[in-house]
């Protein structure tokens, strides 16, 4: 009687895993088949757009949220987008090449990955006079096809929170690759009293990429507020990313310059929004805060 118990159970046991593969199986299947079948959907936009490379942005405010979304084709294989980017030390090598990010550091340990990330103002700081934001990192698929990293951080500065980076990626034809990059973040009173000040002040001329309409010379209008700061740094994580596996060929000696000298250059490819300082200030402190990374733990 026991001996049939056991026998029994482990029967169920058996095929709770098996439904659960199967079913992880399915989710994953349809995860390729929803972003290929988006790749399909924004062909025309991703040849023809003000970005002169394969790329759309959408952006969205929300009551208590703020949203970028980021689609893309790059000129890398899957395996090297995947061999690039899943791996947490490289996502602070990606991160540190963003203005506003002082400083990286990914830690093992419980309940698993953490990035912890230091964000300031567009200069030189002391890590003791810039925010920390701690984010969990998670590998939620890599297939030969599919990869889809998710970082997120309860607490954000000035009373921002709940941040969500999320970057999809999946093959396609004559080895490129097709990604998804989401950057949001939950925003209450406080942080949008703080954002309205930014944006009266030091950000009061600055604009998104979103296209609102056309001024009296025909040139078109852009979006500004804090959509336009959301598009803004949602683009330029992106070409964190896209300089990053660009730059991932180069001799390892020469790899960093490389990285900070493209992103620089991708970023004046748009100077009305991302314009921020001369390429010799940019690289000067990014180079003693990529020393910093190295060496402080």
């Amino acid at each position: 009687m026991q001996k049939r118990f056991w026998v029994s159970w482990l029967k169920c046991l058996l095929l709770v895993w098996v439904a659960g593969s199967a079913c992880a199986a399915m989710a994953k299947t349809d995860a390729v088949a929803t972003l290929l079948a988006k790749h399909a959907s924004l062909e025309e936009q991703l040849r023809q757009n003000q970005f002169k490379r394969p790329l759309v942005l959408d952006s969205a405010e929300l009551p208590d949220r703020l949203k970028g979304d980021i689609y893309a084709v790059v000129d890398h294989p899957f395996g090297t987008v995947t061999a690039a980017l899943n791996d947490p030390n490289h996502w602070c090598d990606v991160m540190l090449l963003h203005i506003n990010v002082k400083y990286c550091h990914a830690m093992e340990g419980q309940p698993g990955t953490r990035l912890r990330v230091n964000i300031g103002k567009k200069t030189s700081e002391l890590l003791i006079n810039v925010a920390r934001v701690e984010f969990n990192y998670g590998v939620a698929a890599a297939t030969p096809q599919y990869l889809e990293i998710v970082l997120n951080a309860k607490d954000g500065p000035m009373g921002t929170s709940d941040y969500l980076i999320r970057l999809e990626a999946v093959a396609l034809p004559n080895a490129k690759t097709f990604l998804h990059l989401t950057y949001s973040y939950a925003v209450n009173f406080a942080a949008r009293l703080a954002m309205q000040t930014y944006l009266g002040t030091v950000a009061r001329s600055k604009v998104g990429f979103t296209v609102t309409g056309k001024g009296a010379d025909g040139r078109p209008q852009h979006i500004g507020g804090v959509r336009g700061v959301m598009e803004r740094n949602t683009m330029r994580y992106y070409l964190a990313i896209d300089t990053f596996l660009g730059a991932a060929g180069a001799p390892l000696a020469t790899r960093v310059e490389k990285r900070l000298q493209d992103w620089f250059s991708a970023t004046e490819q748009y100077p009305r929004q991302l314009h921020e300082m001369d390429r010799g200030q940019y690289v000067d402190m990014k180079r003693a805060e990529h020393l910093r990374q190295q060496t402080v733990r």
